[in-house]
């Protein structure tokens, strides 16, 4: 029962690390028994409940897991050291840096270019598109859901959620029953559009860097994340008033050199994907490569700045008036979402300690070995629901089980689109709930919870069935 409850306590412990201790796995310590690994596991739990209360009690989500990492890697470093292993431990957190920074260079050119196309005006000319075009409700809720489907895998599920929402809270007015249910619909499309791509959810990224899955083998996933998407969404169809809303005819244009910038984002990833595939590099290799197109684009645009300032004179866009300073690739930089990326450090640092003192190889020993790995990968599913899926799916890579590529799709696709059964489940969730507040809560995405876990129930079992050769 103890090991059971170990079990279930480390999976909702965020984490990456792929313990990398294999070089040293003659000088370990077992501390499981230790006060140190029970005191860890508090240390986490409780930085892990704070992460959770962040939007009750606005304490950023880094700095709990960031102090945390610290602590359990400074009483780990104290026990190797009065036992006379002094550089194991050393070698260990090494390597979880080395994991840690492929992630954030790779997220941050991704979280870079995304900021240089919302300078340029892309996602605003594609919301005011939509609305311009006089959609009825139902249709944009298909539309909207359809988008954030088939965006997703190539930007991100939270910038996608974000922008579909944008547009249904401009076209839904005070219709709270059609922007409550858009919303909805907006978080499952992205969700379950992130499974299907390397690039959309940060849990297949790291799936895809790890080599776990190979490229391709991913979009395998595309029909069982389409019937995740389609199913709970036919239910919902019928919930949307059949109105049309009052819209308004505002036009915005994209800024010089956005079209250009789109291009590059699409050969940055192909450039990461060849040197990944046809290289055996790491792909944060080629995303680099990828940040130095646009270094040289932003060079050209500062140095024919002069042309923006005669475009805007001709002009009355107020969109565009208000933002004639020259474009700085660093400025794009700063504004990643660092607190995230540091998050992330504390993530992989964290449950690299846990792993590294024991805890995970002794849950993985009761999920994928007792339980057998698809009741294990649906279960990190529905956990996903209650915890963010990155931290369960950096579990699972953390404990490295043995399983065939049909089952590491598997536990990819549960843990991308089980989020989406609670409005906490996803970044895209949570991020909504704020972004709407009052008209999309918890409680509205909970009413739905069924039809959505009939879209997940439905989208694991198409998916053994269409990729069995894979299993």
């Amino acid at each position: 029962m103890n090991t059971l409850l170990t079990s279930f306590l480390l999976l909702l412990l965020p984490g990456l690390s792929l313990a990398g201790t294999a070089s040293v796995e003659h000088a370990h310590l077992n501390l499981t028994a230790h006060a140190i690994g029970y005191a860890s596991i508090a240390l986490f739990v409780l930085a892990y409940v704070l992460v959770m209360a962040e939007e009750f009690i606005h304490l950023r989500k880094s700095k709990p897991v960031i102090l945390a990492a610290g602590i359990i890697w400074a009483m780990i470093g104290a026990v190797y050291t009065s036992n006379g292993l002094p550089h194991v431990a050393e070698a260990a957190v090494r390597h979880n840096l080395l994991e840690y920074s492929e992630l954030m260079l790779f997220l941050l050119v991704a979280m870079t270019y995304i900021n240089a196309m919302n300078e340029r005006l892309v996602f605003d000319a594609l919301r005011s598109w939509l609305i311009r075009k006089g959609y009825g409700f139902r249709q944009l809720f298909w539309l909207t859901g359809t988008l954030a489907f088939f965006i997703s895998p190539v930007a991100d599920n939270l910038t996608t959620a974000l922008l579909m929402c944008a547009v249904v809270l401009a076209v839904g007015g005070d219709n709270t029953r059609f922007i409550s249910i858009a919303c909805i619909n907006i978080v499952i499309g992205a969700n379950a559009g992130g499974a299907f791509s390397p690039f959309g959810d940060i849990t297949t990224l790291m799936v895809w860097q790890k080599g776990m899955v190979d490229f391709w083998a991913f979009f395998a996933l595309f029909i069982p994340a389409a019937v995740n998407f389609v199913v709970p969404a036919i239910f919902m169809h019928f919930a949307i008033p059949n109105e049309k809303p009052t819209v308004s005819g505002e036009m915005i244009t994209m800024k010089r050199g956005a079209k250009r910038i789109i291009l590059m984002f699409l050969l940055t990833i192909i450039t990461a994907v060849s040197f990944h595939n046809f290289l055996n590099m790491p792909p944060v290799l080629g995303m680099l490569t990828g940040l130095a197109y646009l270094q040289f684009f932003g060079f050209y645009l500062r140095k024919t700045h002069h042309k923006d300032t005669h475009a805007l004179a001709g002009k009355q866009n107020e969109n565009m008036l208000g933002d004639v300073v020259p474009f700085d690739v660093f400025d794009k930089v700063s504004r990643a979402e660092w607190d995230t990326l540091l998050f992330f450090y504390g993530v992989v640092l964290c449950v690299g300690g846990l792993g590294f003192i024991g805890y995970l190889s002794l849950a993985s020993n009761v999920m994928y070995h007792s339980w057998g790995a698809t009741s294990a990968n649906v279960t990190i599913g529905l956990l996903s629901a209650i915890v963010d899926n990155i931290p369960v799916m950096f579990a699972v890579l953390t404990m490295n089980p043995d399983m065939s590529t049909g089952q590491w799709l598997l536990v990819t696709l549960t843990a991308g689109v089980g989020g989406s059964l609670l409005s906490i489940g996803s970044a895209a969730g949570v991020a909504l709930m704020g972004q709407a507040r009052g008209k999309y809560t918890f409680f509205t995405h909970l009413k739905w919870t069924p039809v959505i876990a009939l879209g997940y129930a439905a989208s694991i079992l198409v998916h053994m069935w269409i990729n069995s050769h894979m299993f």
